[in-house]
């Protein structure tokens, strides 16, 4: 690992370079909230689609991500991973500019939706799959954590902003032409990072010599199971990935609608009052690291993450009490997802080889992401079958498990990134990676 990544580290406010890949990646989270809400509304303002059109289009958003593990691979040989993410910006920005000029020629289709959906969702797993070594090149070691709360405060913040926004420009220009402005923040996206100097070492080669793509794959994989923190963490994600889907943002609004009986203005204040927790989680994540440590703040938000679902599970009594429960739910959730996100990105950063990122990250993905799909349908067929409230239950307890992945585990004992300070060795060799862990009680 270069000198320059564990040195003590000049502010981010101050990081030129920095505050041009945040900036983009800000822009960027805003104008994706407005085509989550316009590519729905093409399909059935537009086009009539049916539900199950309209779920086959979220679906093939997704379905890319069944792929990552081979594409992280891939990418990994790749020496310039800034590239590909301009590439996957611009690609993402023009098949987006293809809808408003599909409409305009009255030529849009369902089946283009589809395309473009898939070919989106193709470019984010690219984006995401050379993400990683990137980061790791342009932020210091030591400012992992507060490099991941900045960039997920932004995040936070276009889903406390963005959807409203979004609406309004999806009325005052309809749909397809609001599309105009989130392919607009792909290309600013892209224009940002592709200005950002950076000298990115030579983690992977160019010319296909070496192992093959699926031996690469495989490999990435193998390296995840067989390391203590990554196994541990995947795990962990990937359980509560599943349980928070079977219990489903789309479940939670049809319980507070009929079985709480709350209006659809109810519901849209209790979400938007508590969507600001995810934005509170990402502020004070860095400060809660430092005062309980990295490990035990992604403990903390394993547990705050799904169990608030049980809250709202729960509501009942007078108005007040269903809107604040509801609220109250999203918001410790919301801060929950917040305190684990940016603590287990900020680990895992500080543990994977550089050569091994993207494989890595594929991995991740093709695990993690696909495992919410399942979840989706199995939280469909519980409702079914048992009811919306006993479905949240169910969610919120099983989620809550994920955290035996984190006990017995390094990952408890691990206080800190910086790697000054005397560790304490993990169960494997490679785990601690210059990792400060509090040292067991006499």
């Amino acid at each position: 690992m270069s000198t320059a990544k564990i040195d003590a580290p000049m502010s981010l406010w101050r990081d030129r370079r920095f505050r041009r890949f945040w900036a983009g990646q800000s822009v960027s989270e805003f104008g994706d909230r407005i085509s989550e809400l316009a590519l729905p509304l093409i399909a059935v303002t537009a086009l009539s689609a049916s539900a199950n059109q309209v779920a086959w289009l979220t679906a093939l958003i997704w379905t890319p991500n069944l792929l990552a593990i081979l594409l992280g691979a891939w990418v990994d040989r790749r020496v310039r991973k800034r590239r590909l993410m301009v590439l996957a910006d611009l690609v993402r920005g023009a098949v987006l500019l293809s809808l408003p000029v599909a409409y305009l020629l009255d030529a849009v289709s369902l089946g283009q939706l589809y395309v473009v959906a898939l070919l989106t969702g193709t470019a984010a797993v690219l984006f995401n799959t050379a993400y990683p070594p990137f980061f790791a090149q342009l932020v210091p070691r030591a400012s992992y954590v507060e490099a991941n709360s900045r960039l997920s405060a932004s995040r936070s913040m276009s889903h406390v902003v963005g959807p409203a926004a979004g609406g309004g420009l999806i009325q005052a220009l309809t749909a397809p032409f609001a599309v105009i402005v989130d392919a607009l923040s792909y290309l600013a996206s892209a224009f940002l990072i592709g200005r950002i100097p950076l000298d990115e070492s030579p983690g992977g080669v160019d010319a296909g010599t070496g192992p093959s793509l699926l031996r690469r794959a495989r490999e990435g994989m193998t390296y995840v199971a067989r390391h203590p923190v990554l196994r541990a963490g995947l795990g962990c994600a990937a359980t509560v990935n599943f349980f928070t889907f079977v219990a489903g943002s789309g479940l939670v609004v049809l319980f507070a609608n009929r079985d709480l009986g709350l209006s659809a203005g109810a519901i849209g204040l209790a979400l938007g009052i508590g969507s600001t927790g995810a934005l509170l989680g990402a502020v004070i994540a860095p400060r809660v690291s430092r005062r309980i440590g990295v490990g035990r703040s992604i403990l903390v938000g394993a547990v705050l993450f799904p169990a608030p679902i049980a809250i709202a599970a729960s509501a009942g009594g007078p108005l007040w009490a269903r809107v604040g429960a509801l609220a109250a739910a999203e918001f410790l959730s919301g801060v929950g997802v917040m305190l684990f996100d940016v603590n287990l990105n900020s680990l895992q950063t500080s543990v994977i080889p550089d050569a091994m990122r993207s494989r890595v990250a594929g991995a991740f993905s093709t695990v993690n992401y696909g495992i919410r799909p399942v979840g989706a349908v199995v939280g469909g067929l519980l409702a079914t079958g048992w009811g919306l409230r006993a479905t949240l239950l169910v969610g919120a307890a099983g989620g809550v498990l994920s955290l035996f992945w984190l006990l017995s585990s390094p990952i408890p004992r691990i206080h800190s990134l910086a790697p000054e300070n005397a560790t304490v060795p993990c169960a494997d060799a490679d785990a601690d990676n210059g990792l400060t862990l509090d040292r067991p009680h006499a």
